[in-house]
């Protein structure tokens, strides 16, 4: 098992495009890190360049204590998953898991045993006579999460893995990620689009935006305390609600005004604010929706709001509000306690009030849309 350790690691196509800036991260020996972030940001070609796939334009990658910059794939004891499989269609399950044993020349009595006991541990057994086309696209992942598997290497790499799934598909394996991890206590970098996949696996998430790192914390310090306006808005489903506010300060008080709306700022997040001499000034308002709390009757000191859709989600409603002047609002709903009157002051078409506590807020500066409570 290794660390992995990227300093100013910086990615410059041959067009001038630069893919990744400046990337520093440490992750290390038997943790699972994921990358996430929209198309486009960088994570996969921070992957690859870790897998020596994409060359290093600038800066330092170590595999344990050895620099590997012009080290050859092969030689890095590294092992990846891709998105699409790569499974070689024309011969059998078996084979495909000990190709790259017998590239290396592994005796065929450690071949035989790597491959069973991977089949084992992935519940392919009975598939390792089959060839790729006659599996489903959960057996072909397992089939490609194998191979990666026999090698026994020291970094685990993974590239969207379950991103060509199905829902029902990407929750089962998602799962099953996970207690696999357990099983084989080694070092997993995990590349996935898909927030839900980053909160569910990693035991750090790095978030990343055009190619910069935008923050790296674990699942709950991301969702309660995101750095800026950026991470709020992608972590989370759905978004974080964004208002724009005025902060007053008044002899180390703090009060957020929005319009009909006065909330006083207590306890930790006064102290924050407090700390770092926080004046009056406007600020950008954030809310979670599952933070917001529906009304039942008009209420001074309130938010209000028409319901313009209503989601049913089972054991949630999703209402989208339209407040005058503001983009839409979501708020999170629980069904299970609704009686017929209060599901009926939720339809589309009702006017609905809404309020939050000062503890759930975060607040974030409208020019650099840094928190303020970072």
């Amino acid at each position: 098992m290794a660390s992995v350790t990227l300093e100013h690691v910086k990615k410059i196509y041959d067009n001038k495009v630069v893919a990744v800036q400046d990337f520093n991260l440490e992750i290390k020996d038997k943790e699972f890190v994921v990358f996430v972030g929209p198309s486009g940001c960088g994570k996969s070609t921070t992957l690859r360049m870790i897998a020596g796939l994409e060359d290093i334009s600038e800066g330092i990658l170590k595999i344990g204590d050895r620099v590997v910059n012009d080290v050859e794939p092969k030689d890095r004891d590294i092992a990846m998953v891709f998105q699409n499989y790569a499974l070689y269609p024309h011969i059998s399950v078996y084979e495909n898991l000990a190709f790259s044993l017998r590239i290396r020349k592994i005796p065929q009595e450690e071949v035989h045993r790597r491959v069973v006991q991977a089949a084992h541990i992935l519940g392919i057994e009975a598939y390792l006579d089959r060839k790729p086309r006659a599996l489903s696209g959960g057996q072909r992942q397992r089939a490609a999460i194998g191979r990666a598997i026999v090698r026994e290497p020291q970094v685990f790499l993974m590239d969207e893995p379950l991103s060509n799934l199905d829902a029902k598909l990407r929750n089962q394996m998602r799962a099953e990620i996970i207690l696999l991890r357990r099983r084989l206590d080694t070092t997993f970098v995990y590349v996935t689009h898909d927030q839900t996949e980053a909160m569910t696996l990693g035991d750090r998430i790095v978030i990343m935006k055009d190619g910069f790192i935008q923050q790296v914390g674990s699942p709950q310090e991301v969702f309660e305390k995101p750095q800026n306006l950026f991470v709020a808005g992608f972590i989370g489903s759905p978004q974080m609600n964004v208002f724009d506010a005025e902060l007053e300060e008044d002899a180390g008080e703090y009060t957020v005004v929005l319009p009909g709306f006065r909330l006083r700022l207590e306890g930790e997040r006064a102290q924050l604010l407090r700390k770092r001499c926080i004046a009056s000034q406007a600020v950008k308002l954030g809310v979670r929706p599952e933070h917001a709390q529906a009304l039942f009757e008009a209420r001074d000191n309130s938010l209000k709001g028409s319901i313009a859709v209503n989601e049913m989600m089972g054991s949630e409603l999703h209402l989208h509000i339209l407040r005058e002047g503001e983009q839409n609002v979501i708020l999170r709903v629980p069904t299970v306690d609704l009686s017929p009157a209060q599901r009926a002051i939720l339809e589309a078409g009702q006017t609905i009030h809404f309020s939050f506590q000062s503890k759930v807020v975060q607040l974030f500066d409208p020019q650099t849309e840094q928190s303020l409570l970072f």
